[in-house]
């Protein structure tokens, strides 16, 4: 499935100037008509790789135990918090501790990025179900 059609024109004229020269024009002209339905299916997993990322984020700093006092830290644990909030109860969290830092394994963001793929790839196939191949 492509997500763009060209179609290139060549267009030729002949004319005679004032003087009385031959002068021959040639033009070429691509004319691209785009799949809106392709388009919106990029979008929708350029949505899940930012999602994605962000729970990634949440995982691994999560998993080496940073700083949530960090503005970034925190930054990442209040967006992803939203994201991942449906699934926070699926699982018990693992927590670890080394000396101040306190390591938390949380399988529940590895589901919810599943679970966000999944929904990708069903919005995606529902736009491109009757697309030719």
């Amino acid at each position: 499935m492509s997500d763009q059609n060209q179609k290139i024109v060549n267009t030729e004229q002949t004319s005679v100037d004032e003087n009385g020269a031959v002068v021959r024009e040639r033009a070429q002209s691509v004319h691209t008509n785009v799949n809106s339905k392709v388009t919106i299916a990029n979008i929708v997993w350029y949505i899940f790789g930012f999602i994605s990322i962000i729970l990634s984020l949440r995982f691994v700093l999560k998993l080496f135990g940073a700083n949530s006092g960090n503005d970034f830290v925190g930054f990442i644990y209040d967006v992803s918090g939203v994201l991942s909030g449906p699934f926070d109860t699926i699982f018990g969290v693992t927590k670890s501790t080394s000396g101040q830092t306190n390591s938390v394994f949380e399988p529940s963001i590895l589901v919810a990025i599943g679970v966000y793929a999944l929904i990708a790839w069903g919005v995606t196939k529902l736009l491109t179900v009757n697309e030719p191949k």
